[in-house]
């Protein structure tokens, strides 16, 4: 202690810079931290790193520097994470770093390499003049005994009070949310790996293995699945008016309304996306499934357009946005999809177009591909109903004769474009009938997940920490969103059409409306959907998915996870 302050009063301006810079690294995390526990974990995650670096370099100032730099890319990249994908930086973010991570900030942001390569060439000068005035120095196993303590806080107090599901959303608590999600991420990977499976499976790998072929000279119809980004019957919140007719758009051609129960609240539509793609649960993946289209591309060798490509379908996706976002391509690819197609091959560079101009995507491509004796699958996605719902999107689009319902003008907005979705949809399945007037089609809508504004309309007298319990403990009001099944010269076969199912039943489903056999893991998982009544990862606590992940896993349909 006494040699720590001769070393300030011999150098006292050299300590201020160094107190200056610690003082400084307090303010910026002032400035996005928010409340006691946010604070005290972000000061301890900024101790850690300064004993860290102190333990490689051993100089108190050159470790502050690095510290503040580091701490402020880190906010820099999670705000700019978060105006993109609505949800802050987490430990995964760096846990997957693949080639689509890399191109897709390139994608978004062509001079990324440029400002790297001038902070770099302004930083290492300044590093090395610090580095060379620096007077201090402090022992390596002291440091490394300091770091150990925050490490100890750090894991403490993220125990203490666990994320919320919310959190991440909320676009504030950078540096506090990502030391707290490493924790979690480090503790789900060390008890279940990256998907949670029985440790061992009740059935043999020779009983699941797939079929190879389908019967010949089937006609089967073409399939157009609409993602229908943000959709459900709004009317399930209190007090909500809609318009006359409102709800026949959620209906089937048979006339029942069936409810979806989707994985995503008012959140990611990857979720979904992948339970159609695998007919597999994202819950499975647990605190990392965020990421799990990035963690299970190419690992999954069962799904819907497995099964479709095995009985002749050419299959599509139109992805409006670019594919490299959260590795949508890789994984849409390795899940069977013949053609991915995103927003720069359809020739727009925003990713929120009207309806229609995904509904006349979709009608070319059917046309090109009707040139050939396949039958064609395609997923077309939506995105006129995406948030915000503050200011009005395209008005010049508004159905003739729309009148607002009188709700708030969030509420209006949100059931406007709703309209606008029903015209479209309306429109684009009137010209299918005129361009293919004796090919069979079968459409099936769905929606992704509920819009954010659900959350207050649902139960709007609810305080938010009991929102979030029912969030948080899956209470379906929250997930309920909806499917539909029509078709043009075919009829449907809606055994497995339940009145309410879970999302990741819905490529069975799928399946069965278009008379595609069952491979046999479709078959085991058609016996856990009706003992479970349309339930999947819900039931029996998530005991039946883990099994059934097991299966796949000694099948060999999932590898490396």
């Amino acid at each position: 202690m006494a040699a720590a302050w001769q070393y300030v009063r011999q150098w006292p301006l050299r300590t201020a810079l160094i107190a200056a810079i610690h003082t400084l690294a307090i303010y910026v995390l002032a400035s996005v931290e928010y409340g006691p526990f946010a604070n005290t974990l972000a000061l301890f995650t900024w101790a850690l790193l300064n004993f860290l670096f102190l333990a490689l370099f051993r100089r108190p100032g050159v470790s502050a520097v690095l510290s503040l730099l580091l701490v402020t890319a880190l906010i820099v990249l999670s705000q700019f994470k978060f105006g993109i994908t609505q949800l802050t930086l987490t430990f995964l973010d760096f846990l997957i770093i693949d080639r689509d991570t890399i191109s897709f900030l390139h994608s978004i942001f062509p001079q990324l390499r440029t400002h790297l390569l001038i902070a770099a060439a302004v930083a290492l000068p300044i590093l090395w003049l610090i580095w060379r005035a620096d007077p201090f120095r402090l022992r390596r196993r002291s440091a490394l005994a300091c770091a150990g303590v925050c490490m100890v806080g750090i894991v403490g107090l993220s125990a203490a009070n666990p994320e919320k599901p919310w959190e991440p959303f909320q676009g504030v608590n950078h540096i506090s949310n990502l030391a707290r999600s490493g924790v979690v991420s480090v503790s789900h990977l060390t008890a279940t790996g990256w998907i949670e499976a029985d440790s061992k499976s009740l059935v043999s790998s020779a009983q699941a293995s797939p079929m190879t072929t389908c019967e010949p000279g089937v006609k089967r119809p073409n399939i157009v699945m609409v993602l229908d980004e943000s959709s459900f019957d709004v009317s399930a919140a209190p007090g909500v008016k809609v318009p006359a007719g409102y709800h026949d758009y959620f209906k089937s051609a048979d006339g029942q309304q069936r409810a979806l129960i989707t994985e995503s609240s008012g959140g990611p539509t990857w979720y979904t996306e992948f339970n159609i793609f695998t007919g597999l649960s994202a819950r499975s993946f647990g605190a990392l499934k965020f990421y799990v289209t990035r963690i299970a591309a190419g690992k999954i060798s069962r799904g819907l357009p497995q099964a479709l490509q095995r009985c002749g379908y050419k299959t599509f996706s139109l992805y409006p946005t670019y594919g490299n976002f959260l590795s949508a391509r890789s994984f849409q690819e390795g899940a069977g999809i013949d053609g991915f197609i995103d927003m720069a091959a359809m020739g727009v560079s925003e990713d929120m177009q009207p309806d229609r101009f995904y509904f006349d995507q979709a009608r070319d491509l059917i046309a090109r591909e009707s040139k050939t004796d396949q039958p064609v699958f395609v997923l077309v996605y939506l995105t006129a109903n995406h948030f915000p719902w503050t200011s009005i999107y395209r008005d010049d689009l508004t159905p003739a004769g729309w009148q607002a319902p009188g709700n708030t003008s969030e509420v209006d907005e949100y059931i406007r474009r709703q309209a606008m979705t029903a015209a479209d949809y309306k429109a684009f399945v009137a010209q299918l009938q005129k361009d293919h007037p004796t090919e069979p089609f079968l459409l099936v809508r769905f929606g992704d997940h509920q819009p954010a504004i659900a959350q207050k309309l649902l139960e709007p007298e609810l305080p938010q920490p009991k929102r979030a319990d029912r969030i948080m403990t899956h209470d379906i009001r929250y997930y309920a969103t909806y499917y539909a099944i029509d078709a043009l010269n075919y009829r449907p076969e809606l055994a497995s059409a339940l009145p309410v199912l879970d999302a990741a039943y819905l490529p069975l489903m799928v399946q069965e409306a278009a008379r595609v056999p069952l491979d046999p893991s479709f078959v085991e998982q058609k016996k856990i959907m009706l003992r479970c009544k349309g339930v999947f990862y819900g039931c029996k606590g998530g005991d039946e998915a883990s099994r059934f992940n097991r299966w796949l896993i000694d099948a060999g349909l999932i590898k490396d996870l």
